[in-house]
């Protein structure tokens, strides 16, 4: 088992295409106090579909009626580690997100729920950090964190995953942090949520695309 999900930034800018599975440019959902399975519905995910618990490398998108086109729908994989659902994209955006930020009712955040997910927000970058520690959702770009002070911050903090910010920082110490660790941001964002919630995603695994898969219509 890979160490921890550094690794999925690591490969941020990696393409996928060469493998069965994702290796680059994942974005990742972790949601705890909700059931796997409720929380995958919720994203559009059909109860069916995760009974059969079909491999990702399996996933075969419907064919359109006669005369229509086909639906589209977005593949994800998915797991649990301890409390913590995961859920792993790589068409750009993560579901979770594009819901929450349109209003969709069932990804909206909830009491006793806490949502920590990493957008590769291709299609209107920066990539954002979402926080929903409850009712509550906070968004920072990679290279920031919430300005919440939560233990989130904290790990951001640590692990480096924050950029020196004017008038705190001078200019050239701003210039020094992008020479130093500009290539590796995300893989810093992903190590501070690693440590953060102690997740654990197996990369050969996602790779080979093993590990079950869900076909969701795009929020």
């Amino acid at each position: 088992m890979s160490d921890g999900i550094a690794w999925t930034g690591a490969h941020h800018r990696t393409p996928s295409s060469a493998v069965p599975g994702m290796l680059g440019g994942i974005s990742l959902t972790l949601a705890r106090g909700v059931e796997r399975d409720e929380f995958l519905v919720n994203l559009g995910a059909d109860l069916d579909e995760l009974a059969a618990r079909t491999p990702y490398r399996e996933l075969r998108a419907p064919a359109g009626q006669p005369g229509q086109p086909s639906p589209h729908l977005n593949r994800a994989m998915y797991g649990t580690w301890d409390e913590w659902t995961y859920v792993l994209e790589d068409w750009g955006m993560a579901t979770w997100a594009t819901g929450y930020q349109g209003k969709v009712e069932s990804m909206l955040p909830c009491e006793g729920q806490e949502i920590v997910c990493l957008t590769a927000n291709r299609f209107s970058p920066p990539a954002l950090i979402i926080h929903a520690p409850d009712a509550c959702a906070y968004r920072a770009d990679f290279g920031t964190d919430t300005g919440q002070g939560s233990a989130l911050d904290a790990a951001l903090s640590a692990a480096g995953a924050v950029v020196p910010s004017m008038p705190e920082a001078s200019e050239a110490e701003v210039v020094a942090y992008f020479e130093e660790h500009g290539e590796c941001l995300p893989e810093l964002v992903f190590t501070a949520v690693g440590a953060y919630t102690s997740v654990a995603i197996d990369q050969d695994a996602v790779t080979a695309g093993d590990l079950p898969g869900v076909l969701i219509a795009p929020a």
